[in-house]
């Protein structure tokens, strides 16, 4: 549920980037990690330790009775996995979502990545996800409207035959996980809610292989494809600033551990 929307200082978007720094490092830490034969429970303490460490505290773990640091959602898991004993497998995809609070102020942002030898056709789904993302971000300035953002993002998966998921949505961060207002990964240009200074909202393209459709687990938590199809999800923060539009939420800590990898397969 929505909290209402609260529009941020100057000052508190730059002590909400603490918080942002803490999440981006995570990610990098559990990036380094995945692998074929890592069970996903090892990932979620890996993450639980090194937010704790860094004088912050787990957004999601016992949010609305959520029971883990980390959602971990692999291959037809759209969004909200529970960490457990499943290990990964070679050719699998995990979205990794975390959030983490420091100084009053949370941070929440996502990553996809691929196990091993992924297919070139679920591959393709993961990088067009991510296109869609920063396309979306283009759109998130002063004097448009959050639908602007939707139909970047639906217009361009959609040339590609996938599908946007409905019931999951972006939304506004700040003292509250979760706060207006709620960002749509589809629509109509000129609807929504007009973007003003001070906004800070999450963008988070969640887009499936198949069909639209999702159910959720007898868990109450995890959503899956109803196709059973692969779902891709990528998620940044941004601030209206002053000086216009900024990512404040990173994934360069990421992008290092990937590339370090791809260089000791080479």
């Amino acid at each position: 549920m929505l909290g209402m929307m609260r529009l941020k200082t100057e000052r508190e978007i730059e002590i909400m980037k603490e918080s942002s720094l803490i999440v981006g490092k995570t990610l990098a830490e559990v990036a380094k990690l995945i692998s074929p034969g890592v069970c996903t429970k090892t990932l979620d303490k890996v993450a639980e330790t090194y937010i704790r460490d860094n004088g912050a505290t787990p957004s999601f773990k016992g949010y609305n009775g959520f029971p883990a640091t980390l959602c971990l959602s692999v291959n037809e898991v759209v969004v909200h996995g529970i960490p457990g004993r499943y290990e990964l497998k070679d050719g699998d995809i995990i979205s990794v979502d975390c959030g983490a609070k420091k100084n009053g102020f949370h941070a929440d942002y996502a990553y996809t990545f691929c196990v091993g030898n992924v297919s070139e056709e679920v591959r393709n789904l993961c990088d067009r996800t991510k296109k869609s993302l920063y396309l979306g971000i283009e759109q998130a300035k002063v004097g448009n409207k959050t639908g602007d953002i939707g139909f970047a993002i639906q217009s361009y998966v959609e040339s590609y035959g996938y599908s946007v998921v409905r019931e999951m949505t972006g939304h506004g961060i700040g003292r509250n996980i979760h706060e207006k207002p709620d960002v749509l990964n589809y629509g109509q240009k000129g609807n929504g809610y007009k973007i003003k200074k001070g906004m800070v909202f999450c963008i988070e393209p969640m887009i499936n292989l198949g069909v639209k459709e999702i159910r959720i687990d007898k868990d109450g938590w995890t959503a899956r494809t109803q196709d059973g199809l692969p779902s891709a999800h990528y998620e940044h923060m941004v601030a209206i600033r002053e000086n216009g539009t900024e990512i404040v939420s990173t994934y360069v800590y990421i992008d290092e551990v990937l590339n370090r990898k791809e260089i000791k397969l080479s």
